[in-house]
């Protein structure tokens, strides 16, 4: 034993033997990551065919858009938007956004938004985070009589819930779309041979709150990604906090575009890390752990993106990050809490 430490000796030729040793594992491994970058290519995860995924439900967007006079702007969310999922593959999640109201935080000034839009005004203050209640400041949106209460004090309160239950009985109405079982804040539907998660909302202007992440040092996205984010604002859905006492009042604060602009300028690399956290997550894992989810896998690779330089990224890597992502996700489990 050498003196002072409980460490065995080690002789000067050791040192080559381990750092060969320790270089042929790690060759194997690059190799590997190659050829498993390579399959995911041929499976459809490259990234040709993403992009071009993602200009076909852009197109469809702006079609079904149009159709709805701009009253409403459609925009596809989620696995669709990335670009990572064939179209018959997972249900399409589409959001409804109305053009005629908009909610404002607490702060922000009411003139500068066009007055014939109806505005409400987000209150976080009783709220769990990413969650609001909504008051109505300005106008009277006839769409959202039967989701008006009075708040006690004068105020007109939005219900949630009320709004939910008001488009799922307007939805037995509409051609087309034949409507399903509610989910949360999501009217799922189905159209032809594919089914449809419609999810109506609210554009949300939230500058404190998009400010405070785009204050963080980080490694990436770049400053003009980070600033084109900030500008896309956000959304409210009708969806309260599990297990709170006004959840049938609260909306939740989304940023769904946003989400997509990031997942999108990911490198290929940290893409095909995230494709197959989810193959792993949804065929190994949630069996035994139901609470995990694509959006817990999604946040574990943007924080690793964030926080290491992107040159670490590359197909030769992708087992490496695997491990880490997988160690990320023990902890957070074993915590009970992912940032």
């Amino acid at each position: 034993m050498a003196e002072g430490t409980n460490q065995p000796h080690v002789s000067e030729s050791a040192p080559c033997c381990h750092i060969s040793s320790s270089s042929r594992i790690r060759i194997s491994d690059e190799d590997e990551s190659v050829e498993l970058s390579n399959v995911l290519n041929m499976l459809g995860y490259g990234h040709e065919i993403r992009q071009k995924r993602r200009e076909c439900h852009e197109e469809r967007d702006r079609l079904l858009t149009a159709q709805w006079g701009n009253a409403y702007d459609v925009i596809t969310v989620g696995s669709k938007a990335e670009g990572l999922s064939r179209y018959f593959e997972s249900d399409m999640d589409v959001l409804c956004v109305d053009n005629f109201i908009k909610c404002i935080e607490a702060g922000c000034d009411i003139n500068s938004i066009p007055e014939n839009t109806s505005v409400c005004r987000m209150d976080t203050m009783i709220c769990y985070p990413g969650h609001c209640l909504l008051l109505l400041e300005r106008g009277f949106p006839i769409q959202l009589l039967l989701a008006m209460c009075d708040n006690g004090h004068g105020k007109i309160l939005l219900s949630s819930e009320a709004f939910v239950n008001c488009l799922k009985m307007a939805s037995h109405f509409l051609r087309g779309p034949i409507p399903n079982e509610r989910a949360g804040p999501s009217l799922p539907c189905t159209i032809g041979y594919f089914n449809a998660d419609r999810v109506y909302a609210f554009r949300c202007h939230c500058p404190s709150i998009l400010q405070r992440w785009a204050s963080r040092s980080r490694h990436w996205p770049p400053f003009n990604i980070v600033k084109k984010v900030v500008s896309m604002g956000a959304f409210l859905t009708p969806v309260g906090f599990k297990g709170s006492e006004t959840k049938h009042f609260e909306w939740r604060i989304c940023f769904n575009t946003s989400e997509t602009e990031l997942m999108i300028n990911l490198n290929d690399a940290q893409i095909k890390l995230y494709v197959l956290l989810k193959m792993i997550g949804k065929d190994i894992l949630k069996p035994r752990h139901k609470e995990i989810t694509s959006y817990m896998l999604k946040n574990i690779v943007l924080w690793l993106a964030e926080k290491n330089p992107q040159s670490m990224f590359h197909e030769k890597s992708l087992f490496s990050w695997l491990r880490e992502s997988l160690l990320e996700l023990r902890t957070a489990l074993s915590q009970k809490h992912l940032p």
